[in-house]
């Protein structure tokens, strides 16, 4: 259950969090047409707060609105700068945020016609989203009977509403198959990424992710590609194969949600020694010092608010 902070921010307005309502007829409740942003605010070692790449996760709502068609009624200095509100509004020095900007009720029909374009921005907080012990014990994954759509079926690199069926499937299925995620491949049959997370493995001290032709190009995926190639490792995008993961020294997934949450094992194959490896371990411990902003080469990467 999603804890309720006292408002969400909605067209401009802060508005309590039961009223935020809209009518049964919102075509993107129909159609998928809508687009969002997972993002993370934390609180900081020195007891501030930060909103971790906040710009850049509204600029890729910005991105994704203008993929699918959809006037967006807001800059994006305006959705920071209502993002940093409705975290001080609701008195939380850490929370998930998630904006979601929509195609409201009026015309039914498939076209959206020129049915009003809604705006939210909804905080909260939470913990690991896989679980706070998956950190270092990692998860047991399964590659999914769902491929992740043909770039010119959807629009892949729009973070769009109506693109996650895919991933409620792939995701709903691993779990009725006691899996805790899935991976889905590409409609080559290479590793495209999980239900919500971006994949890297690690194989003799290289690591190794799908290039970005082929994924949704996350955030906190291009942070642990910086990061790791500062830490010295070599990096190489490229196709990879289910049995490249098998026969890998780590994997693991990385998302705003799953922050970076070792693999274990994948279609019951151990990984490794069926754990968080050691360069999982430092790149995990190396993230939560930036986002708790106990590393200031990595600033920039940080959105301060004070409550």
């Amino acid at each position: 259950m999603v804890q309720k902070s006292e408002t969400i921010w909605f067209d401009g307005k802060q508005v309590p969090w039961d009223e935020a309502n809209v009518h049964v007829l919102t075509h993107a409740l129909h159609y998928g047409t809508g687009v969002f942003e997972g993002i993370r605010a934390y609180e900081c070692a020195d007891g501030s707060s930060e909103v971790f790449r906040l710009e850049e996760h509204m600029v890729r709502l910005a991105n994704s609105a203008k993929i699918l068609g959809i006037p967006m009624p807001y800059s994006v200095d305006e959705l920071v700068a209502a993002t940093v509100e409705t975290l001080q509004v609701n008195k939380l020095p850490g929370a998930y945020v998630r904006p979601l900007v929509f195609v409201g009720e009026g015309a039914m029909g498939v076209h959206p016609g020129e049915n009003p374009i809604r705006v939210i921005i909804a905080t909260w907080p939470w913990g690991a989203y896989l679980g706070e012990e998956a950190l270092e014990k990692g998860i047991r994954v399964k590659c999914s009977t769902f491929n992740r759509h043909h770039v010119n079926v959807m629009m892949t690199k729009a973070k769009a509403t109506g693109n996650y069926v895919n991933s409620v499937l792939a995701k709903t299925e691993a779990v009725a198959d006691g899996y805790d995620e899935a991976i889905l491949l590409d409609t080559t049959g290479h590793v495209s990424e999980g239900s919500g997370e971006n994949i890297f493995m690690v194989l003799n001290d290289v690591i190794y992710t799908p290039h970005s032709d082929g994924v949704l190009g996350g955030l906190t995926r291009d942070s642990i590609i910086s990061l790791a190639g500062d830490l010295g490792y070599e990096v190489r995008e490229e196709p990879i194969t289910r049995d490249m993961i098998y026969t890998a020294d780590e994997a693991f997934f990385t998302g705003t949600a799953a922050e970076l949450t070792p693999i274990s094992s994948v279609d019951r194959r151990v990984i490794g020694t069926g754990k968080a490896g050691p360069v999982a371990k430092l790149l995990q411990g190396e993230f939560f010092k930036i986002v708790k902003g106990e590393n200031e080469d990595y600033e920039h990467w940080l959105h301060r608010y004070s409550l």
